[in-house]
């Protein structure tokens, strides 16, 4: 039997949580991958420790002047199989344009491609007969479920509920960046954590499970499930639900996508203890946590909507965490910018960044 061939594999955002564990996955692969790009924003000491395993690999720092044309160069370049998108926000939709352009499969966890350019990314990966394979956790195991049982009638996405899932409105007007960035079953990057406390995470995924599986937002389901143990689930017409169950570990999602061809492949990431295991499921509560709400509504009105939510999300949450504004705030900003008009429809990767730009320049003044 023929040994399987190695595959190339560029690491996006390789300093971050993403970059990091997929680092650590592809080195547990022994010979089956090559690393040959690897990237990183502005942190030039951990690029450069990323790379001492990997020193053929091209690096490249994206937030230096000229640094985004030399990424994007070097994703069409550089000969990747995969490429690995770790980066954070709208930043991350350009590379992987370019991977999908390049002829590579995307193993993505930058959510807001699809958020954002959902329909334009989609139809390019078809066009050029390359994949889209998610590594967030409740995606990935939509994938598999879908991949194992059919088109159901149903994805239920779970959630953790984040910190503050107890709070009251009036507590959560009082919390700062630290609680906010304190996950009870996560370690992620600062953006996605913020994001999962205000649900703004949840919201996105909804906007990226209808872009990615072409579901209406209407038979996407979100419940609250704080152990972090169920993944994602599938109902089906015969009302049978599918389940995947794992640890809270992100290796095992980007091992999945990175082996997507063989998703048998043993790894130890750890394994479930029925003896001590407890679930727990909880309807979201859309007043308390409005982000939620407001993403079901921006995927149903289409156009440059999801764009708009994404970007108002992002320029609120980077001023929450500079101490401009208040927690809620996210919320009561996000929905304002939803409230201009964004119906047009997004024809190309040019128009979309020009609609991110104009509604982080609205976000911004009414932060201000």
């Amino acid at each position: 039997m023929r040994a399987p061939a190695i595959k190339r594999v560029a690491v996006l955002g390789a300093t971050g949580s993403i970059g990091k564990s997929a680092l650590n996955v592809i080195e547990r692969g022994g010979g089956d991958f090559e690393v040959v790009l690897l990237s990183a924003h502005a942190n030039a000491e951990g690029l450069a420790e990323a790379g001492l395993s990997w020193p053929g690999a091209l690096k490249v720092l994206s937030g230096e002047p000229g640094g985004k044309d030399r990424l994007l160069a070097g994703i069409a370049g550089c000969g990747a199989d995969m490429v690995v998108n770790g980066i954070s926000g709208a930043a991350g939709l350009e590379p992987s344009m370019a991977a999908i352009e390049a002829g590579a499969d995307l193993a993505l966890a930058n959510k807001e491609t699809l958020v954002m350019a959902g329909e334009i990314v989609m139809q390019r990966a078809r066009e050029k007969n390359t994949r889209v394979i998610p590594v967030d956790s409740e995606h990935s195991a939509i994938f598999g479920l879908l991949e194992a049982h059919g088109v159901p009638e149903e994805i239920i996405l779970t959630a953790s509920g984040g910190p503050f899932r107890n709070y009251s409105v009036a507590e959560m007007e009082k919390v700062s960046p630290r609680d906010a960035l304190a996950h009870p079953t996560w370690d992620m990057g600062a953006k996605i954590t913020i994001d999962s406390a205000s649900m703004a995470n949840k919201g996105l995924e909804v906007i990226e499970a209808a872009r990615l599986f072409g579901f209406p937002p209407d038979k996407i389901r979100v419940v609250v499930h704080p152990q972090s143990v169920v993944h994602s689930m599938i109902r089906m017409g015969d009302g049978a639900i599918y389940a995947q169950l794992s640890k809270p570990d992100m290796r095992l999602p980007i091992h999945q996508a990175l082996y997507a061809d063989e998703r048998a492949k043993p790894a130890d990431f750890g394994r479930l203890d029925f003896d001590r295991l407890t679930l727990e499921f909880f309807p979201p509560d859309t007043e308390r946590f409005p982000l939620l709400a407001l993403a079901y509504e921006a995927v149903r009105r289409g156009g440059l909507y999801p764009c708009a939510y994404n970007a108002a999300n992002e320029a609120a949450v980077a001023a929450f965490l500079a101490g401009r504004i208040g927690f809620l705030d996210i919320g009561r900003i996000t929905g304002y910018i939803l409230g201009k008009d964004w119906s047009a429809r997004p024809g190309d990767i040019a128009l979309v960044m020009e609609a991110d730009g104009r509604a982080r320049a609205m976000a911004e003044l009414e932060i201000q």
